[in-house]
């Protein structure tokens, strides 16, 4: 089992409530609100008193397994969408390359699925782990463009297209 360590302090005092220090805000969403802490009576329910608490967080089936987390390769098909396509293209600097989101929308407004864009774009900059989680989501291979290309046909190596091939031979 995975787990993260973390431990809480909670200074309490036995002041009157006027006379109490200001406790720091909690920035973080994971602790807690944004709001400033305020007195409160101490709950018979978990430590008091500057207690420490040890706390586990088990990600996944059995652990740090981010697939079954929901957080990598878990996806299905329609798990993506145009906005991912953006994204992508930004992040791989697909926009800087091309000067515009001309290429980007030219594809989107072909009545492609998502996903498959996707992939084409993976295999145009040989980006096989990206190439495998959208394969893994059913992304399709075969699906041409408005030049009749496919993701294999745009792939930017041999190597490239072998793994397409391979990884889809291994799914099937």
């Amino acid at each position: 089992m995975a787990s993260i360590p973390c431990t809480f302090q909670i200074p309490f005092t036995s002041k009157p409530v006027n006379s109490l220090p200001s406790l720091p805000k909690l920035s973080s969403k994971f602790l807690g609100s944004q709001k400033t802490l305020s007195w409160s009576r101490p709950s018979r329910i978990g430590p008091s008193n500057s207690s420490r608490t040890q706390c586990w967080f088990k990600f996944g089936k059995n652990g740090v397994d981010a697939e079954g987390a929901g957080i990598y390769g878990s996806q299905g098909r329609d798990d993506f969408d145009r906005d991912d396509v953006e994204q992508y293209f930004n992040y791989m600097g697909m926009l800087a390359v091309e000067g515009s989101y001309d290429k980007m929308e030219a594809l989107l407004n072909q009545n492609i699925h998502p996903v498959d864009i996707l992939l084409m774009l993976a295999a145009s900059e040989g980006d096989k782990p990206k190439i495998e989680e959208l394969l893994r989501a059913g992304a399709k291979y075969d699906v041409k463009d408005a030049d009749g290309r496919t993701a294999l046909e745009r792939a930017v190596n041999e190597e490239i297209k072998d793994f397409i091939l391979g990884f889809s031979v291994q799914k099937a």
